[in-house]
């Protein structure tokens, strides 16, 4: 059983294709390790076992009968509550929704769906998606696998957790200021979010109209090409999303970085920096070099506009779509997230709407200094050592809020600039918890950040690490 779960989700739906292996034994596995662990980890907030039995033997009978199966086809996978199921609760981690049946099923689920995949049901999360640890005061708070004390990064906490775990092969989560690269990070897997608008959104609950991104967390940067193939495109009930055509993303995994030139901007994202983030961040880049990468230290002076800016669009965003709950039942938020949205209600208009009107002369900027003569932007995903449940927990103690907010600082700047940005596990700190090295690409360029990935995963082997639970 172990070996199974320890297989990545192209490797296992790739056994399944040849017969090694059976959709049904995945799915024992998993169900295995969710019954054995998810005590402790409190990942799983909808278990549809049986559901998920019944999926896989259609797999296999299709299998048997000699039809043509999917890309995903077999693989368990379970998401962030917040993906819509129609006639399923989806309750986006909060005590507001959680009776919420919705009618539709978003785009990104049915895709899935026709890939071949057996969903396995739905994971804990921040309340709302709303902040960076994954603290949740209605359905208990999500545990790292390879530390319960510590925190998960949010909001996607169950979806990083329970691939770390081996609970399942992949799973959904959002990034609006960090959430899939975070989690990714702090529990020791790969995070990738797409360029604004690469994925559709429709069926997905909103936090920031803007910012808001739909991604997996999996265990390789191959699994995350795979992934981002199947449901990536325009998708007509969502009419933000983009139309640019969706390439092979794994045909560009060659394994070769020759000649790639990394950016690293010194300012902002080594600001404060804990020395041991710091240093497994140069042997991150070492290894790159010793791919044949070249690294180049660099400037951009706008970065603390692009940061002032992030701010404003997310608060401005998530308290007017959160504005008539607010009236209604201000009493059914946790602390912390009452205090966020509050807040939001206090900025100026034109506060919002300047951050809006610079976001593409800022964008110009970024990419002119660092993504026109550079390839990639190379930073340490968190810059502090994972820190724990308490440390971070600030409706307990506000005291607590700054350590609170810098678990996002170095993911947030790629959310306003809408680039598609990935993490990667790359070392372990003195605590054994996960560190992680993000890449960051020009807009559409996903297939850049995903080969340089997976050159890294192909000599190092921090994304194969298991915690012991």
């Amino acid at each position: 059983m172990s070996a199974l779960t320890s297989l990545s989700m192209t490797e296992a739906a790739d056994a399944v294709a040849r017969g090694e292996v059976t959709s049904e034994a995945l799915v024992e596995a998993c169900l295995a390790r969710i019954a054995a662990h998810d005590g402790g980890v409190n990942a799983v907030i909808r278990l549809d076992a049986e559901e998920a039995r019944a999926a896989a033997r259609a797999v296999d009978q299709a299998r048997a009968a000699g039809k043509i199966l999917g890309p995903l086809a077999g693989v368990p996978m379970m998401h962030k509550d917040m993906y819509y199921r129609a006639g399923k609760v989806s309750t986006c981690g909060s005590k507001i929704r959680k009776d919420f049946v919705p009618k539709v099923t978003a785009t990104v689920l049915n895709r899935l769906d026709d890939a071949g995949a057996v969903d396995m049901g739905t994971l804990n999360m921040a309340e709302f998606a709303q902040n960076p640890t994954g603290h949740n005061a209605h359905f208990g708070h999500c545990h790292n696998p390879w530390s319960l004390p510590y925190c998960t990064g949010g909001s996607s906490s169950g979806s990083g957790a329970s691939v770390a775990a081996r609970f399942v092969f992949a799973a959904l989560g959002s990034d609006t200021g960090g959430s899939i690269r975070l989690p990714a990070t702090i529990c020791g897997v790969t995070g990738l979010k797409g360029t604004q608008t690469r994925v559709p959104r429709t069926g997905v609950m909103p936090l920031s109209f803007s910012a808001d991104n739909v991604g997996p967390l999996v265990r390789t940067a191959r699994d995350a090409a795979r992934f981002l193939k199947v449901t990536a495109g325009p998708c007509p009930k969502d009419p933000t999303s983009a139309k640019e055509p969706v390439p092979d993303y794994e045909a560009a995994l060659t394994g070769s970085i020759a000649g790639l030139k990394i950016a690293v901007v010194e300012d902002w994202f080594l600001d404060g920096i804990d020395p041991e983030v710091l240093k497994t961040f140069e042997a991150a880049l070492d290894v790159l070099k010793g791919l044949g990468a070249s690294v180049t230290r660099i400037a951009v002076p706008e970065m603390a506009a692009i940061g002032t800016y992030t701010a404003l669009v997310s608060r401005s965003e998530g308290a007017a779509i959160h504005a008539n709950w607010m009236r209604e039942y201000p009493q059914d938020y946790a602390v912390h997230l009452n205090a966020r949205l509050y807040g939001g209600y206090s900025l100026p208009a034109t506060f919002y709407i300047e951050a809006l009107s610079r976001r593409g002369p800022l964008l110009r900027a970024f990419c002119e200094r660092a993504l026109t003569p550079y390839h990639l932007v190379a930073t340490p995903t968190l810059r502090i050592k994972v820190p724990t449940l308490a440390e971070t927990d600030i409706d307990v103690d506000p005291a607590n809020w700054d350590r609170f907010m810098g678990v996002s600082a170095n993911t947030r700047p790629f959310n306003y600039l809408g680039l598609p940005t990935l993490s990667v596990p790359c070392g372990f700190d003195s605590n054994g918890l996960p560190i992680g090295l993000q890449l960051s690409a020009r807009p559409f360029a996903e297939a850049r950040v995903l080969q340089a990935g997976d050159a890294f995963q192909r000599v190092t082997d921090w994304h194969k690490r298991e915690p012991v639970l």
